[in-house]
């Protein structure tokens, strides 16, 4: 306990606070977040009716049309023009037809192969496929890749460079294997199934002949007809020893326009109300997969969503009752996230506030479970906090701060390491916004078996500890929104692209 008070009074001397007890106007309207509230919320978002809220499916308008009426009935504004939603348009690519053949074996998509390039070719095209193993300078050296198609082999290895470097340096295209689990590959496979005619969404671009085919480890011996064992050698010091193989592949394409918005409410501050907080979270997720089966994501991302809005809503009764906030604070409930982060981009992009002047980003994405980590701890009240001292040395101090004053939660930043192998900080909303060099969090709660299946239902989540961490980010974001001074940039952005 000693250390604990001492802890505290050193991070109040740290900030320049003044205060070291609980606030109890926070603490008053804190305690509105309650766990039947959240659950209420996510027994819609993650209902049958919604069918997973795929980005642009009907499922997902409805649960835009509830974020809307939430926020307009607590009486938050419309930020947009007067309205509530910022619409965009994405194009959904199909490639209704995608061919590959190895002599006279023909390949299935979406079981042997899964086409993950662009291209649109009016008739077959013939090719000599060469294996290069790992794209290095040395093998490079090795292999003639120059209007060939070449075998990558990429496990461990950040596939969007090696693939780069390889069409750099003149490939027609690429066969890769980034994965030796096949059952991971079998799973991907039928997710990309049940894309096959919704298509791949994403911001329109013109499009380019660079044919990419991704397969399994297995399925990369068998194109090459050599043992795995030896072709993971070859891949590593002489992929020129292996034999190149004669195909045939086509792709066709087809682009349709889908509608799509972020929902936005804002809740204007007083003397320092050009200074924006912005607190997010995606509400889309993934549509029906191909046998039909729902993928209800009451975790990822119902969870925080409907955190999202009781957070908004603690602050909209505090502003009822007089009490506003220095700072504004824009409530985001963002699409398309799970395209590949798009809601938050055409945000950054296109920002209803300047960027210079928001001041943070705390973005809520799973906050309701338990994960592997976790699971057999005898206390596991823990939350992870990703990215909070990568762009500003205070903000992390202030989240240590509050987390000690009210929640009490584990605090655990394991996920900031450089070499973290999931690559966490590249994978939500957030990430867009510290881009911009705007100190951000991404609130997690981790991992587990029922990510992005059927079985992501209301019944899992865990609501008390749920509420515990929805209140820490309400009583994280009170202190930010209501404290002197903005949290200063005095740190870098040095993790690089996704």
């Amino acid at each position: 306990m000693k250390r604990r008070l001492w802890l505290v009074g050193i991070l109040a001397l740290l900030l320049g606070a003044n205060v070291t007890a609980q606030d109890a106007t926070a603490l008053k309207y804190g305690a509105t977040i309650t766990a039947e509230d959240l659950e209420r919320h996510l027994r819609y978002i993650a209902s049958e009716e919604l069918q997973g809220r795929d980005t642009g499916s009907e499922g997902q308008k409805k649960a835009g049309a509830y974020l809307h009426d939430h926020f307009q009935n607590l009486g938050l504004s419309g930020p947009v023009d007067g309205s509530y939603y910022q619409v965009f348009e994405l194009a959904a690519v199909s490639y209704p037809a995608v061919s590959f053949q190895i002599g006279r074996q023909k390949l299935e998509p979406n079981k042997d192969f899964i086409f993950i390039g662009d291209g649109d070719m009016r008739r077959a095209q013939k090719a000599d496929l060469v294996f290069l193993g790992e794209a290095t300078k040395e093998n490079l050296a090795k292999v003639d890749v120059k209007d060939k198609l070449v075998g990558l082999w990429a496990i461990g290895a950040r596939a969007q460079n090696v693939v780069k470097d390889v069409l750099d340096a003149g490939a027609l295209g690429i066969v890769i294997t980034t994965m030796e689990d096949q059952a991971n590959f079998d799973r991907l496979a039928s997710r990309y199934r049940s894309l096959s005619t919704s298509g791949r969404l994403g911001f329109d671009q013109p499009t380019k002949q660079e044919p990419i085919f991704l397969v399994s480890a297995i399925q990369m011996a068998e194109i090459f007809d050599v043992p795995m064992e030896i072709l993971k050698e070859a891949a590593r010091n002489n992929p020129e020893s292996v034999n190149p193989k004669n195909v045939r592949y086509q792709v066709k394409k087809n682009k349709r326009v889908v509608s799509t918005e972020n929902v936005l409410g804002y809740l204007e501050g007083t003397d320092k109300k050009e200074e924006v907080l912005v607190i997010s979270a995606h509400y889309d997720h993934v549509a029906p997969n191909a046998d039909g089966s729902v993928n209800y994501g009451a975790d990822d991302n119902g969870s925080g969503t409907v955190a999202l809005m009781e957070i908004a809503e603690a602050f909209a009764l505090a502003a009822k009752d007089g009490i506003l906030p220095k700072r504004s604070i824009l409530f985001i409930g963002l699409t398309a996230e799970e395209k590949g982060l798009l809601g938050s981009q055409y945000y950054v992009e296109n920002p209803i506030f300047p960027l210079e002047n928001t001041v943070n980003n705390f973005n809520i994405d799973m906050l309701g479970r338990i994960d592997y980590e976790y699971q057999d701890v005898e206390n596991p009240n823990y939350l992870y906090a990703i990215g909070s001292d990568m762009l500003s040395s205070h903000l992390k101090i202030i989240l240590d701060y509050n987390n000690i004053t009210y929640t009490g939660l584990t605090l655990d930043y394991r996920y900031d390491a450089p070499d973290d192998p999931n690559r966490f900080y590249f994978r939500s909303d957030h990430y867009n916004f510290a881009k911009y060099n705007i100190p951000s969090i991404f609130f997690f709660s981790g991992l587990h078996d029922d990510y992005h299946t059927p079985a992501d239902t209301v019944d899992k989540i865990v609501f008390p500890l749920m509420t515990t961490r929805a209140k820490l980010i309400f009583h994280l974001s009170w202190d930010i929104a209501h404290r002197e001074h903005r949290t200063p940039v005095d740190g870098s952005n040095n993790r690089g692209e996704r």
